[in-house]
């Protein structure tokens, strides 16, 4: 090779598009020598095999597979979170949900906090580090999603203060397999129109998961139904965060509403866009 790995890799991740390609050259071949990206320069040498390997990545990459899909991880908030193609990847704005209830958790002194669709954990888990005395409950209806989210919790060491439990909202006995009453329950459903699935980014239609996207024809399928059991597993002033979709603040304000929680504020995310809804009994 005339030039290094590393500017190899810079130049094809540019050529394809890519539109951080230092970055993510460095992540790439970080990834594969399990060191740090600031380890990763010029200077940096693969095997032949590893090389090999890079190129794949590459591939993937400029193909339209997500990163953080490639190397399975993806940080969020202040922590990194271990991903698959069984869960959603973390959004940036998701992390506008973590910050607005961490605040009220702490101002109320909450202890059990209950996920509906834990995916990767990462909002459920990021509350549990965060606040020492906090007790979680992590719902999802994928086992492999759930896997992941128990890796995750062992990672960050908070395994021992969270209940993982297979369940869907959808399921006759939901409400039963609680089985307690929660000071705070976060959610970020899915919310996706079935119709808006195929205009979606490549990188989420291909290789997030159809459960964690497909919010049915309205996008508020999903909602109407936790709209029907968490008013019931929520303790008198307690509070429900939502994320929501584009559009659809004030319809899932409603359903909410009209299930006796009481609407206390709507937050923007950092596109202007109504993000998060936020409701107490």
């Amino acid at each position: 090779m005339n030039n290094s790995v590393y500017e190899n890799t810079i130049r094809k991740l540019s050529s394809g598009g890519i539109e951080s390609p230092r970055l993510e050259a460095r992540l790439l071949i970080a990834d594969i020598l399990k060191t740090s990206a600031d380890n990763v320069g010029i200077s940096t040498q693969l095997s032949q095999n590893l090389e090999k390997i890079l190129e794949e990545h590459i591939a993937q990459r400029i193909a339209g597979k997500p990163l953080d899909k490639i190397i399975g991880r993806k940080g969020f908030y202040k922590f990194e979170f271990e991903v698959s193609q069984d869960v959603l990847s973390p959004r940036p704005e998701t992390e506008i949900l973590v910050e607005e209830a961490l605040k009220i958790i702490k101002e109320n002194k909450f202890r059990k906090v209950a996920d509906f669709g834990l995916g990767s954990g990462c909002i459920l888990l990021s509350l549990l580090k965060e606040i020492e005395d906090l007790q979680g409950m992590g719902i999802d209806a994928s086992k492999k999603a759930l896997k992941i989210a128990q890796k995750n919790a062992q990672g960050l060491g908070v395994e021992d203060k969270c209940i993982f439990l297979l369940k869907s909202w959808f399921d006759e006995d939901f409400f039963q397999a609680l089985g307690e009453n929660f000071d705070m329950i976060v959610s970020n459903p899915p919310y996706i129109k079935t119709d808006d699935i195929k205009t979606l980014d490549i990188g989420v239609q291909k290789y997030d998961p159809l459960l964690a996207l497909d919010g049915g024809i309205d996008g508020l399928k999903d909602y109407l139904q936790i709209a029907k059991t968490a008013p019931s597993v929520l303790k008198k002033g307690g509070y429900i965060l939502l994320e929501v979709g584009l559009g659809q603040a004030l319809d899932v304000q409603k359903i909410f509403e009209e299930h006796g929680l009481a609407h206390i504020s709507t937050l923007k995310d950092y596109a202007g866009i109504d993000r998060v809804v936020i409701l107490r009994k």
